[in-house]
């Protein structure tokens, strides 16, 4: 396949793909988002699939069924004369011991190997900053793109980042525009170098630059959220289709358990209705989304659902042994039984970015349990960095790593109670778009409401714990707290750490190794939610 890739101030790389046009158009969008280096099967709470799970039928995704599915369609589709091209929308990094211990080199030879067309840049491939994203990008054939985001001062990524593609399908020119989530500043590492403006200024202008170029096909292809796409496409005239990643959507039309159809319709400023599309997340789908554009390039029908890559897909062999080998030297890590828990431990995303979670409870009661002799009455933990849930039974290392991806070391600090408060009131003000500063929290109890503004009183009460009682916080008392080194620098939003946190220590042990010993000690964990954080109507 011929590639050439331009810098983003060109707007766009050019790509041959495929077969002849038509009068109507059709092009089928494979697609997949936030894998989170889930190169191996995961279980129904998309940690790894053990292999007793794998024995039952019950393990699902891993990068050798998204391999075969992809493959199995895309071959399909060809034969029968059909336009198809495959895309991913972000955060491959981050969420297992693959990423952990290979820094994007897996995923990038499997993205290599799977045959992806273009991809998003995700919040999350700036997790050990500029020089790993440099590093990925050197190592896949295709482009890796984002609008968004200024890196003429990273001299890493200078060049590196087109804001869009052009990709030849067919006989037609399809192009992909891209963007990322605005506050990757917050949650993630991209550096001082690295710039972010609003995602409807960057598209705006380069959708009207295709359009006056002669291209009418244009699809983004997006790292903000199902919310955020809702209003870049209610925005942004002239874009065909959004395909997305970020929020961890299921669109489904067959799933009840889905937050919507497969695609979402928003009409958009000239009236017409753009399709937007996730897949959930962790290689547990591939959606598939077919678009229909008249001669004249107008989208006339976009129809699809997503896959679910249950035990029933079979892994492609050859992948399937690469991940193995990959593997091997990983297991004696985590394979380690470090204890055992009496039931599930919900780590899930729905709660612990919403309310008081027992994953949440386990974290923040075992860091604050560590370092509660050096004076520490508080913990916060942002639910955002809970990644999976535990089952009940055997808790292994490898389980502790997946909830715990993030190498995040235990920091304290002392801080005001009018600052703890203020952290806390950032910690709820965007909970309507599952944000993962949500906190979790252990020696406090939280009374918030939706009801009012963000930034605006959501934190009606705090309470300290003092021996067996909780009392008012003293916003003028200066009380210690501990946190993890992400949070204590300022991010996901948590500014007033970094600004007004005194005494800091941020080089503690590492948050996964804290959270191990509290099972160990526990012998059988019992998960539990006690109200220290209750949601007030």
């Amino acid at each position: 396949m011929k590639k050439l890739f331009l810098g983003a101030s060109a707007l766009f790389a050019s790509v041959a793909v495929c077969a002849p046009a038509l009068a109507d158009f059709s092009l089928t969008i494979l697609h997949t988002n936030d894998l989170h280096s889930r190169i191996e099967q995961v279980n129904k709470y998309d940690s790894a699939c053990s292999a007793e799970e794998d024995q039952k039928g019950e393990c699902f995704g891993g990068v050798a069924r998204v391999k075969a599915k992809i493959e199995e369609r895309r071959k399909a589709l060809t034969e029968a004369g059909r336009n198809v091209l495959v895309l991913d929308a972000g955060d491959q990094f981050q969420g297992s011991l693959f990423y952990t211990s290979y820094k994007g080199k897996a995923e990038a030879e499997f993205m290599t190997m799977i045959g992806y067309d273009a991809m998003a840049v995700g919040n999350h491939e700036f997790d050990d900053g500029p020089a790993t994203l440099a590093d990925f990008i050197g190592l896949v054939d295709f482009p890796v793109l984002s609008g968004n985001i200024d890196v003429i001062g990273e001299p890493l990524l200078k060049g590196k980042v087109p804001g869009a593609v052009v990709l030849e399908v067919g006989g037609e020119k399809v192009a992909i525009v891209s963007t990322l989530a605005e506050d990757t500043g917050e949650t993630s590492s991209p550096g001082k170098g690295v710039r972010f403006i609003r995602s409807e200024d960057y598209l705006k202008g380069v959708v009207d630059a295709f359009e006056l170029a002669g291209i009418n096909k244009i699809i983004a292809l997006t790292h903000v959220g199902l919310p955020r796409d809702r209003e870049i496409a209610a925005a942004v005239p002239g874009i065909d289709a959004i395909v997305g990643g970020h929020s961890h959507t299921l669109l489904s039309n067959t799933d009840d358990k889905a937050a919507g159809p497969y695609p979402v319709m928003v009409g958009n400023p000239d009236g017409v209705e753009v399709p937007i599309v996730h897949a959930y997340a962790y290689s547990k789908y591939v959606g598939e989304i077919e678009l229909t554009f008249d001669a004249a390039g107008t989208l006339v029908s976009a129809k699809g659902d997503p896959i679910l890559l249950d035990a029933s897909v079979e892994q492609d062999a050859a992948v399937a042994a690469r991940v193995a080998e990959l593997a091997a030297p990983l297991e004696e890590i985590r394979a380690k039984v470090i204890g055992s828990a009496d039931a599930i431990i919900d780590g899930s995303r729905d709660s612990c970015r919403a309310g008081e979670c027992p994953m949440g409870n386990l974290v923040a009661d075992a860091m604050l349990e560590r370092v509660k002799g050096q004076g520490i009455q508080i913990a916060i933990q942002n639910g955002g960095g809970l990644r999976a849930s535990i089952d009940a039974g055997e808790v292994t290392m490898g389980e502790v790593l997946t909830v715990l991806p993030f190498q995040n070391t235990v920091a304290t600090f002392q801080l005001k109670g009018a600052d703890i408060v203020a952290a806390l009131e950032n910690g709820v003000s965007r909970v309507e778009e599952g944000a993962g500063r949500f906190p979790q929290v252990s020696g406090l109890r939280v009374k918030w409401t939706r009801a009012r503004p963000a930034g605006e009183g959501r934190i009606i009460t705090v309470e300290v714990q003092d021996g067996d009682a909780f009392v008012p916080i003293d916003p003028d008392k200066v009380y210690g707290v501990v946190t993890n080194n992400y949070m204590r620098a300022g991010g996901d939003g948590y500014a007033v750490f970094a600004k007004e946190g005194m005494n800091a220590y941020d080089f503690g042990p590492n948050l996964e190794d804290v959270v191990a010993e509290a099972i160990a000690a526990a012998g059988a964990y019992q998960p539990y939610t006690d109200g220290r954080i209750t949601e007030v109507q």
